[in-house]
């Protein structure tokens, strides 16, 4: 049972060992229930063993005893005796209970609870093992000695303890008991380390063969060996199904896996396409500061060029004033000349102009008599003319009658009616077509409307769309980094924050995004809570404004012009939060949302309560609930206002909903989230296709009534022109004059009359002529004297013409160089700013060039030698862009082919390199399994030829004979002693002993 200093079986000492017994008496005390036990120390001249012994034990509650012990064993061999019923058995059988043994092994019961005494809740047993020497278990832990306390309850269930010599609790796990015990080598459910009384009388009563093979290969654990083998030979056929479904499984995954590759492998020219994408964009940058360096050199060399123009036309400017100077002295000169000539024609200016009133009287009393003249003479003209007609028609009147003109008059009447009904007929589909313009014009009008609003919905549904697919990458980014929530440059503005706080530029490190700092108690509050922080949830805490100074500078690197930045709060950075419990809104039900979150950050909570005072807020899931509370009744203390779990905003007299579903930044199931948001732009995608659908159906409806319109619109232009024709029409034929019947005796009195009107004019005419003639002689006379003094003025006119001449040509030369001076100066000061213009513009171009430079750096630190130009670069990037686009959409994203295809590959590698590791081991575990069979029967031979050895050496000892005989196909073990003994005499040869027992 334990590991004893002993010599060989064999050796002379232990042929037969004396051993002496003390038998003392036993008393019973008082109590029916205890019973004294009295123990025999065996002495011997062995030495005492140092570990594996039992040195005491003590019972309580055990059985029927309520306390037994604690007993003191000796080294070697001890002796139990007493009364039935006064504990020998409860003793053994707390040793095999108290060192792990199952209930069953005792023979005593089948569960642990039936050793609590009756009445009792508990039973407890105490052992105490020797742990000394260099075979000792963990000495510098235990101790000389190790206690193992079992305490077993009612229910069945059992508890351990070990402690050390000195009572220390080490372990209370069962492992720990049994390694010890494996130390030890102490074997609780072995019958020959310990034999109950029910197996002993089981092994002396039993006449089966069988029950001996058993018990001999109980006591000789080749029964756990054979058991063990059993196990490990039914683990391995296990195994092989399990190899079997694996390969099975594995061809599934290869399929799956091939598959995955080759979508992988289909976009493998999508790496190279961004790849190449990369380097067109690293061309682009050195390309476009390229094209600026030319630009820089045809500035450069306009600027030098305009320099040099500029000094051309400073000399012509100067040329230009010398021709200027000389042509004034010119016009100058030429003008006295004519200032002379002038002077003398003025001095005859009066005598002309007296000479030429006068033929101008009489011009025009010349004039004036022959105008009288030839009125008379038109009018006798005019006279004789209507005498003619007169004639004429008197002649033509008394030939003509009326009968020739009355059919045609009834002809117009009755052509002028017909066409006043036709008016009449197309006034009135005038009219018709009229009313179907106007509807035509309202059913557009109407469609028109309708487009424009389902156009506006479409707008709106796609900015929906744009928002959901960005918070649903953003919600895809935050998978593998939270903070990606609170915007994508968010992770590199905090790096950036770290790196500046390394190099000391802050006093303390900002403290931001708040909403990453928070957590939340009750998911459910998440769209509450965001409802009430709103932009707070982005925002950073600066200690002082130079650290916000440099925070500014820092987002400006990652927030182009124009986007909102996050905010950022200044307030001094303390290690306490603030003590607002005075100040607080309290609820016995509803907590606030200072009570609703985790902040480690007493910053982080300090800043909240300044800018939101998160401790006066309340969160009450319910809506009816948030109104009764804050509405029907007086709100609770401090308390200013609440939010529901649907994100509404409640305050003591006013309710506003929240326009967001659910919450961005601090929900915390991301798949569920994605999910919903995936599904939704799937509805967006689709009611954008419905709406687009519609907008075609109304569009092609406008173009069918737009065409109806026109052709209602032309007709409409038709029946007007046919309208206004027939009634132009019918008035001409109204205005056709008939003739009428004149009076010949009326026209023959004025024909009397016209001729005594000739014969009146005739005579005034004649008195006129004479007149007329006189009063031309004068005019002649007067014309003569004017003319003679205009000739003696032409003749200095005649001198003054060549130098008016030369004095226009003068004057034209002056306005031709002033014109040609005004042009250099318009052409110099132009020419100067169109200079200083460039001049400018170079400078402009430095600085892009500069900033060009700058970008093309931090896009490729080395410059490339670029032959495209960039927008050959631009077109290509776009069309490569494109490309990818395509590809995107025909074989999905890249990243998560890629993390498919990953993740089918490790499966099946993962699956393969297990069958492959279960395939060794089973090949393995053939080997081994083949050679521990044949070691485990060689092991089963020898101790099966060692039993048989002792046995017969323990005959022998006693003069007896016997026959011990294994048979281990059929698992028997068959017994024969002869109790007969065989005479020493029939040993001695020759005077000698045999040295070796009988044969049999």
């Amino acid at each position: 049972m334990a590991k004893r200093k002993e010599d060989n079986f064999f050796s002379p000492e232990n042929a037969k060992r004396p051993r002496q017994e003390l038998l003392e008496d036993f008393d019973k005390d008082g109590d029916e229930d205890e019973c004294a036990v009295s123990f025999t120390n065996g002495t011997c001249t062995l030495t005492a063993a140092e570990v594996g012994i039992i040195e005491s034990i003590q019972l309580r509650n055990f059985m029927c005893h309520s306390m037994l012990g604690p007993f003191k064993f000796g080294s070697n061999v001890n002796f139990v005796v007493g009364n039935n019923g006064s504990g020998k058995s409860a003793v053994l059988t707390a040793l095999i209970v108290g060192l792990g043994g199952k209930a069953i092994a005792t023979n005593r019961g089948s569960s642990l609870k039936g050793f609590v005494k009756d009445g009792q809740s508990s039973a407890d047993i105490s052992i105490t093992l020797r742990n000394r020497g260099d075979d000792a278990y963990r000495a510098n832990v235990y101790g000389d000695s190790i206690v193992v306390q079992q305490h077993i309850s009612m229910d069945g269930s059992r508890s351990y303890k070990l402690k050390s010599e000195t009572g220390t609790v080490v372990s209370t796990r069962k492992e720990e008991l049994i390694a010890i015990l494996d130390h030890f080598n102490i074997q609780v459910d072995n019958p020959v380390s310990v034999l109950t009384q029910e197996m002993s009388k089981q092994f002396l009563q039993s006449k089966n063969e069988g029950d001996k093979y058993k018990f001999f290969m109980k006591a000789t654990q080749l029964e756990q060996m054979k058991e063990d083998y059993s196990y490990i030979m039914e683990t391995k056929e296990r195994t092989k199904e399990q190899i079997n479904q694996g390969e099975e499984r594995l061809i599934e995954l290869k399929r799956q896996c091939l598959e995955k590759e080759e979508r992988f492998q289909s976009i493998a020219g999508l790496s190279t396409m961004k790849t190449n994408l990369e380097y067109l964009k690293h061309e682009m940058a050195w390309a476009v500061v390229n094209e600026i360096e030319k630009q820089l050199n045809a500035i450069r060399d306009n600027i030098k060029i305009g320099e040099d123009r500029a000094a051309r036309l400073d000399r012509k400017m100067e040329e230009q004033q010398v021709r200027l100077n000389d042509a004034e002295n010119k016009y100058k000169d030429i003008q006295d000349k004519l200032e002379k000539i002038s002077q003398e024609t003025n001095a005859r200016a009066p005598e002309c102009l007296a000479l030429k009133v006068d033929l101008t009287a009489k011009k025009k009393t010349y004039n004036e008599a022959e105008v009288l003249y030839n009125r008379s003479l038109n009018e006798y003209k005019a006279l004789k003319k209507d005498d003619e007609q007169l004639c004429k028609r008197i002649e033509e009147l008394k030939k003509s009658t009326d009968q020739s003109l009355e059919p045609e008059r009834l002809e117009r009447q009755k052509k002028i009616c017909w066409l006043k009904e036709r008016v009449k007929s197309l006034q009135d589909q005038e009219n018709s077509v009229n009313e179907e313009i106007e509807q035509f014009q309202q059913a557009i009008e109407k469609y028109k409307e309708e487009y424009a609003r389902i156009k506006r919905e479409e707008l709106d549904v796609k900015h929906v769309l744009n928002y959901n697919q960005r918070q649903l990458k953003e919600l895809k980014d935050s998978r593998t980094d939270r903070i990606k929530r609170f915007g994508p440059h968010v992770p590199a503005l905090l790096e950036a924050i770290d790196d500046a706080y390394r190099r000391g530029y802050f006093t303390h490190k900002p403290v931001g995004p708040l909403g990453a700092c928070i957590h939340l108690r009750d998911p459910e509050l998440a769209l509450a809570i965001e409802s009430c922080l709103k932009g707070l949830l982005q925002a950073y805490c600066c200690h002082n404004h130079a650290d916000e100074r440099v925070l500014q500078a820092l987002m400006k690197r990652f927030y182009p012009p124009g986007t909102s930045r996050p905010q950022i709060i200044v307030s001094e950075f303390r290690s306490e939060m603030y003590d607002v419990r005075h100040r607080a809104a309290h609820h016995p039900e509803y907590p606030t949302v200072l009570t609703a979150l985790e902040i480690d950050n007493a910053v982080v909570a300090n800043s909240l309560i300044d800018m939101r005072s998160i401790e006066t807020v309340l969160l009450i899931k319910n809506n009816s609930v948030a109104r009764a509370v804050m509405q029907s009744q007086k709100p609770p203390k401090n308390c200013r206002e609440a939010f529901t779990a649907d994100g509404d905003q409640v305050f003591a007299g006013r309710y506003y909903s929240s326009e967001n579903t659910r919450p961005k930044f601090l929900s915390r199931d991301v798949d569920s989230e994605i999910s919903d948001l995936e599904n939704e732009v799937e509805n967006k995608k689709a009611q954008i296709l419905n709406l687009q659908q519609h907008l075609s159906a109304l569009d092609k409806d406008i173009k069918h009534n737009e065409d109806l319109l026109k052709r209602c619109q032309l007709h409409y232009k038709e029946l007007k022109m046919k309208i206004r024709k027939n009634i132009s029409e019918i008035r001409e034929l109204e205005n056709i004059e008939e003739h009428q019947s004149v009076d010949i005796a009326t026209l023959e009195d004025e024909a009397e009359e016209n001729k005594i009107k000739m014969k009146m004019v005739e005579k005034n005419m004649e008195h006129q002529k004479e007149n007329m003639e006189h009063l031309k002689s004068l005019k002649i006379e007067a014309e003569n004297k004017y003319d003679a003094m205009k000739l003696k003025i032409n003749q200095l006119s005649e001198l003054a013409d060549p130098l008016k001449d030369e004095l226009n040509l003068a004057d034209s030369e002056v306005d031709n160089q002033k014109r040609g001076k005004r042009h250099y100066e318009e052409k110099q000061k132009e020419h100067l700013n169109t200079l200083n213009k460039k001049k400018r513009e170079l400078d402009m171009k430095e600085k892009e060039l500069e900033e060009k430079m700058s970008q093309a750096r931090q896009i490729c630190p080395e410059r490339i030698e670029v032959k495209k130009s960039a927008s050959i670069l631009d077109k290509e990037i776009n069309r490569l862009r494109q490309k990818i686009q395509a590809e995107h959409a025909s074989h999905g994203d890249r990243e998560e082919i890629m993390r498919q295809y990953q993740e089918a590959r490790e499966s099946y590698l993962d699956l393969d390199n297990k069958v492959r590791t279960l395939r060794r081991f089973i090949k393995l575990l053939e080997e081994i399994m083949t050679h521990r069979y044949k070691t485990y029967q060689q092991f089963r031979r020898c101790l099966t030829l060692r039993c048989k050895l002792y046995f017969d050496n323990l005959l022998s000892q006693r003069a007896y004979c016997g026959k011990m005989n294994f048979d281990h196909k059929s698992e028997t073990l068959s017994i024969s002693i002869d109790c007969q003994p065989y005479r020493i005499s029939d040993l001695i040869v020759e005077g000698k002993v045999a040295s070796t027992p009988p044969p049999w």
